[in-house]
């Protein structure tokens, strides 16, 4: 039997370059592979309180990206998480056998919370519970992650194991993380020390898939760097994060590993990088956003694909649920 792979993006804006080099691009591969549901997790947006027509939007302009990328809807399940009730019954099942203890060690909230930790919501807090739900809910047996990811993968491992404990079952498989060795780790193209976000307030600090080819150039013109040449290896440019951002960012869309690409480019201002890194940017983007305008002219169409994928996922998450109920002692009407 195939393994099966549950993933998602929060649309919360805009996607970006980062979105795409860290995931997506990636999930193409896996659909040959694996059974693939891709959700658009907007009940993990909520904790935001996004206004709700851009949450519309976003839904299915992340739907619409997901496509354009060159996700199938014909080999993977795309949908909204909110399309399948199963993911939140689920969650509070697991939201009453997860200790605090194991939230409070969760950095992301500390991170999004900041100082104002007493004013943040509960779902900004309770959300790695809700995560583990959209994984388990389909038995996943594999996450795609990257190496700042694996610590809500690890807390869903956790849960897994509380549950079946709990019951006296083997019911949940640990879920493996699939990290991705092609993934990219994008940085700011304005701070090299902070990831590729919907969140920071400066447009140019990303690329977003809907950038014309104008914008896109532009924001590799004016993206930061340094006065000094490029050297030869990625360890000489380590103490240079923003330079080395614009590198990574081009070897992740070439065929050249990191250190080839400082290679090619040693002893260079950043002038030709940020020519070439552009050219290719535009390369591999232009064809996606033509194709995310085209399936955004047409919303019935779009929508149908999204009911599709909510069909194929309810399938499988209801007759989870079934077994979850039974086994927690649920009584079914």
């Amino acid at each position: 039997m195939r393994g099966r792979i549950f993933s998602g993006v929060q649309p919360t804006g805009n996607l970006h370059l980062g979105n795409y080099l860290g995931s997506i691009r990636n999930w193409v591969n896996l659909q040959d592979s694996y059974e693939t549901l891709f959700g658009i997790v907007d009940l993990h947006a909520l904790t935001v309180l996004p206004d709700p027509s851009q949450l519309r939007q976003h839904t299915r302009e992340v739907a619409a990206a997901y496509i354009a990328a060159g996700v199938d809807p014909n080999k993977s399940s795309i949908f909204p998480q909110s399309a399948v009730p199963s993911h939140c019954e689920l969650g509070w099942i697991l939201s009453c056998l997860t200790p605090l203890g194991w939230l409070n060690r969760m950095t992301q909230f500390k991170e999004k919370a900041g100082k104002h930790r007493e004013q943040a919501n509960l779902g900004l807090y309770a959300y790695p519970v809700l995560m583990a739900a959209d994984i388990l809910i389909y038995k996943a047996t594999h996450v795609p992650v990257g190496e700042d990811q694996k610590q809500h993968l690890e807390l869903a491992r956790d849960i897994a194991g509380a549950f079946n404990r709990q019951y006296n079952v083997s019911y949940f498989d640990l879920p493996e993380p699939f990290i991705l060795k092609t993934a990219a780790r994008i940085m700011s193209l304005r701070e090299g020390s902070s990831k590729m976000s919907k969140s920071d307030p400066s447009d140019y600090s990303r690329i977003h898939f809907l950038d014309d080819p104008d914008t896109i150039a532009l924001k590799i013109r004016k993206a930061k760097t340094d006065s000094d040449p490029i050297a030869g290896t990625p360890e000489a440019m380590e103490h240079r994060p923003e330079a080395l951002n614009l590198l990574s960012i081009y070897a992740a869309l070439s065929d050249l590993s990191l250190r080839e690409t400082c290679q090619k480019f040693e002893g260079s201002t950043f002038a030709p990088l940020k020519k070439e890194l552009a050219d290719q940017i535009i390369v591999v983007m232009e064809p996606i956003r033509q194709k995310m305008l085209s399936l955004l002219k047409d919303l019935a169409s779009l929508d149908a694909i999204l009911r599709q994928g909510a069909e194929r996922a309810n399938a499988l998450g209801s007759e989870n649920m079934k077994d979850i109920q039974d086994i927690v002692g649920l009584l079914r009407v």
